[in-house]
């Protein structure tokens, strides 16, 4: 399984994107899934995830009020709306799967499956 992540673009500050996590042939059941994010020079950075089993959502202070975390009805694909979106935000974004269902962090060596990423660039 390697997954996709889509839907990134160029943004004004302030503006909003949808993000698309997927999987060829593949439906996110009990997976725990994960994003991230890398800025140009720095070290991928943990934004959000979901746990498998429960559902639970994490987000790190960075995007909490403004990113949010959603599954298609299908179960195909792994949304992550942005909202409020800064200069700051710009990165390219990547989603990945968890190696433990019960349970989500925002650790990149906790997870497995990871695709190209899209670019996110906020600016005016």
């Amino acid at each position: 399984v390697q997954l996709q992540a889509s839907g990134g673009g160029l943004v004004q500050p302030g503006g909003s994107l949808r993000l698309s996590c997927t999987a060829s042939d593949y439906a996110f059941g009990r997976d725990t899934i994960g994003w991230f994010r890398q800025a140009p020079g720095k070290e991928r950075e943990g934004i959000s995830c979901v746990d498998g089993i429960m559902r639970r959502k994490y987000y790190a202070d960075a995007v909490k009020g403004r990113f949010t975390m959603s599954r298609s009805e299908d179960r195909n694909t792994e949304f992550l709306q942005m909202t409020s979106l800064k200069p700051d935000d710009t990165a390219v974004y990547y989603c990945a799967t968890g190696k433990t269902r019960s349970k989500c962090t925002v650790v990149p060596g906790d997870y497995e499956n990871w695709g190209q990423g899209t670019l996110v660039t906020v600016s005016s």
